[in-house]
Formats: structure tokens, sequence, C-alpha cells
């Protein structure tokens, strides 16, 4: 875990927003037409979508979530031609622990 990373990536309103949003998907976000119903990636949210909620250009909103993915705060996944994404509880888990023992 690089918290220096983690760090940077919070450090921006809207990347903490889509981590919150990300939290409950079912409440913060339509259905998913396009994920495939036997996923194994549940709590998967299209790009498309984070994208409409923020209201932020596509590529704005493509850069956070790749910087987010780098920071090991988000995983990904593809299906088709959409992008999925959803929180990675274990190294939020592991920041907390961090931030809990170590500051």
């Amino acid at each position: 875990m690089d918290t220096m990373i983690i760090f940077k990536a919070l450090s921006n309103e809207t990347r903490v927003q889509i981590l919150e949003w990300l939290k409950k998907p079912d409440a913060n976000f339509g259905p998913q037409l396009y994920l495939p119903p036997d996923s194994d990636f549940k709590g998967g949210i299209c790009v498309g979508s984070i994208q409409e909620k923020t209201r932020l250009a596509q590529s704005v909103v493509s850069n956070y979530l790749l910087l987010m993915k780098k920071a090991g705060l988000l995983e990904s996944r593809r299906y088709g031609q959409w992008t999925y994404y959803r929180r990675n509880e274990e190294t939020l888990m592991q920041l907390a622990d961090f931030i809990k023992n170590k500051m």
C-alpha cells in the first residue's frame, strides 16, 4: 500500500465523493444495464454512470478513476466496451488500520 498515492487520490473532493457513492452503489446509481447478470463483479458501476453523476467531462472522470485505481482504492473490470469500477475494500481497510495505528 502506497500511502502517498492514496492521500494524493483523496486530496480531491470529487474523488472522495466517488468513493462515498461507490460504498452504496445500488442507492447512488441506476441499474447497470450492460453488466452481465452472471458477473462476479458485484457493485461495479460503469464509467458513464459515474461521469453522469459527477457532471464532469468523461476524460476528467476517467483520469480520476485511473488515479484511484493506481492508488489501490478501486478495482475495475471491462465487459465489452464498458469499464466498471468498484471500491477495493481490502485497501480501504488497510488504510483505516494505517490511520488508526500510525497517525
